[in-house]
C-alpha cells in the first residue's frame, strides 16, 4: 500500500466518522411538549388523558393530571404528530407540529364529547320554503390555528389576509387587509380579543373601516381562534359581515423564553415566562417595530425609491393568574401607533410624486385597548343542577 493509499483511506475514515457524530449530534436534540387538555363545551379540565407521540420508535406517551396539564419529554425536533385520546371524548391527531430547541410548545386542546345515540324518533312534516336544502349551510364557522396563518399563500402572519382565501372571501386591494365576505360590506366585520369587542386592530387605519396596512395582531401571541362569516350566536350581536374571534395565548408558566424575528411586518422581540411557578401565573409580551424606518435608517429613502416612509409599532401583552378557588383572572392589552408623512411643497414640480401634487400630508392611526376577563367555573353539581 503506496502513501496516496493510505492518504485516501484516512479521509474516508474522517468523513465516516464526521458523519456519525453529526448523526449523533442530531438524535441528542429534544425538546418538551407542555399543555392542557380541556373540555370544549365546560372548559374544565380533563385528568387521565392520553397524549401518544406517533411515529416514535417504541410509542411515548404521557397522561394528565388533575389539573389536566402534561408534560411529554425527549421529543426530538422537527414536526411531529400527537394523538390525544380520553374516554367518552372524540379522540384528536395534532399533526405537524413544529418542535425546537428554542421554545417549548405550549397546547391547548380542547375536546368533544361523544353524545351516544340509544333510540331514533322521527318526526315528519310539510317542507319550508324559506330554509336551505344543505343544512351545513347555518353553519358558516370554522376554527383556526397559529400555524395557518403561516402557511396561507400571501398571509404574511395577518389572520384578516389569510381568511382571504376562504370560500366566500374576497380582498378589495392588495394594500389594505380589509375583507368583503359574500358581497357585504368590509365595515360589517367585528373584531373580538378574548371575549371582548375592539376596535380595528390595523395599522393605517381610517375612520369607519375594519382594516389597514398591517396588522397589530401578532400571529406568534395568538392561540386557536374562530372565524365567523355568517349565522353569528347572540354573542355576536353587532356583526353584520363576519366575526373574528380571537384568543391571545397564555405564556409560559414554568420557564422564561425570550424571541426575535426579522421579517416583511417588522423587528420583532418578545418574552414570556412565570410570574409565579407555584401558583401558575404568567406573563407574555411582545413589541414591534417597522421594518422599513430601520433600512431608511441603513441606507437612506432614496435608495428604496419611495417618497415617504411608513413607520409603525406596537405592543400586546397577556398576564395570566389561574386561581383554584376563584377560577381565572387576566389581563390583555394591544396597541400600536402608525404614520406617514410627506412633503411636497418644497420639491421641484418635476419631482412630484404623489396626488397631492404640491401639498405636505400627514396620515395616522392611533389604537389601544385593554381588557380584564375573570372566567369563575362552577363545580360539576352545579352545572349537573343547571345553576
Amino acid at each position: 500500500m503506496n502513501f496516496l493509499q493510505t492518504k485516501i483511506g484516512f479521509q474516508i475514515l474522517v468523513i465516516l466518522s464526521f458523519i456519525s457524530m453529526m448523526t449523533f449530534g442530531q438524535d441528542k436534540y429534544t425538546q418538551i411538549i407542555r399543555g392542557v387538555v380541556l373540555d370544549k363545551s365546560t372548559s374544565l379540565p380533563l385528568p387521565g388523558a392520553n397524549i401518544v407521540l406517533l411515529s416514535s420508535e417504541p410509542l411515548r406517551g404521557t397522561t394528565t393530571d388533575e389539573k389536566g396539564a402534561f408534560r411529554l419529554e425527549k421529543v426530538p425536533v422537527g414536526r411531529q404528530n400527537i394523538r390525544v385520546s380520553f374516554m367518552g371524548y372524540k379522540e384528536q391527531v395534532l399533526s405537524n407540529l413544529i418542535v425546537t430547541t428554542g421554545k417549548e410548545p405550549l397546547l391547548t386542546i380542547e375536546m368533544e364529547e361523544i353524545v351516544m345515540q340509544v333510540g331514533e324518533v322521527e318526526i315528519r312534516s310539510d317542507s319550508r320554503k324559506d330554509l336551505p336544502v344543505n343544512e351545513m349551510a347555518v353553519i358558516s364557522a370554522r376554527s383556526f390555528t397559529i400555524e395557518e396563518t403561516e402557511r396561507y399563500a400571501g398571509s404574511v402572519g395577518d389572520p384578516s389576509r389569510m381568511a382571504s382565501s376562504f370560500a366566500g372571501v374576497s380582498t378589495l386591494s392588495d394594500q389594505q387587509n380589509e375583507i368583503v365576505i359574500r358581497g357585504n360590506s368590509p365595515m360589517g366585520l367585528l373584531w373580538r380579543m378574548d371575549g371582548i369587542d375592539i376596535p380595528n386592530p390595523n395599522h393605517f387605519a381610517s375612520i369607519g373601516t375594519t382594516g389597514g396596512g398591517i396588522s397589530m395582531i401578532n400571529n406568534n401571541t395568538l392561540s386557536n381562534s374562530d372565524f365567523f362569516t355568517g349565522a353569528f350566536p347572540a354573542e355576536y350581536g353587532d356583526a353584520l359581515s363576519g366575526v373574528f374571534d380571537l384568543k391571545m395565548r397564555s405564556g409560559n408558566n414554568q420557564n422564561y423564553e425570550y424571541t426575535a424575528q426579522v421579517g416583511f411586518n417588522g423587528l420583532e422581540a418578545g418574552a414570556e415566562g412565570p410570574i409565579s411557578r407555584k401558583k401558575g401565573s404568567s406573563f407574555l409580551l411582545n413589541y414591534r417595530y417597522s421594518m422599513l424606518v430601520l433600512v431608511d435608517q441603513i441606507i437612506g429613502t432614496e435608495a428604496l425609491s419611495v417618497s415617504a416612509v411608513p413607520y409603525y409599532h406596537d405592543l400586546s401583552f397577556k398576564l395570566n393568574f389561574p386561581d383554584k378557588k376563584y377560577g381565572k383572572f387576566s389581563i390583555t392589552g394591544i396597541g400600536g401607533i402608525s404614520g406617514i408623512n410627506e412633503n411636497e411643497s418644497g420639491k421641484d414640480t418635476s419631482e412630484w410624486s404623489s396626488s397631492y401634487q404640491g401639498s405636505d400630508y400627514m396620515f395616522g392611526s392611533r389604537m389601544g385597548t385593554l381588557i380584564a376577563s375573570h372566567t369563575f367555573l362552577l363545580s360539576p353539581a352545579c352545572l349537573s343542577n343547571g345553576r
